[in-house]
């Protein structure tokens, strides 16, 4: 991972697509079924659509049947972290881009076999470069 990035909240406004900067500098969520990458099946990497650090890779991505990409695990742990969200009445886990801070979703202990893990991450908190 590169260092950390710090941006004014207006220079990631100008830079970010409206709904890219809803989802990862507001901490906004997607509708269910509806993002770019909830089905996708291509194999490549995620990564984050703010700063363009490597998030997570096609070969830990899996259908949750949440309408939202799953993963199991990051790419590397230190591409993500994991802060306590105790927003709109629940207690969470969010996740967010190690470098940029940009909010990418939220993580639960409800994943497949080996991490038991589902990175539940909002397609516009993510770009994809195709292997």
């Amino acid at each position: 991972m590169k260092g950390k990035i710090e941006k004014s909240d207006e220079q990631w406004r100008e830079e970010l697509a409206p709904d890219v900067y809803r989802v990862t500098r507001e901490k906004g969520t997607e509708l269910a079924f509806t993002g770019e990458y909830w089905a996708s099946k291509e194999t490549g990497t995620y990564l984050c659509a703010a700063c363009g650090e490597e998030l997570f890779k096609s070969e830990d991505k899996y259908d949750s049947g949440s309408g939202w990409p799953s993963f199991s695990a990051p790419a590397e742990q230190a591409s993500v972290e994991e802060k306590p969200d105790q927003s709109h009445g629940m207690i969470r886990t969010e996740v967010t881009c190690g470098r940029c801070d940009s909010h990418l979703g939220h993580v639960f202990p409800d994943g497949p076999p080996e991490t038991g893990l589902r990175y539940c991450i909002n397609s516009a908190a993510l770009d994809f470069q195709k292997r």
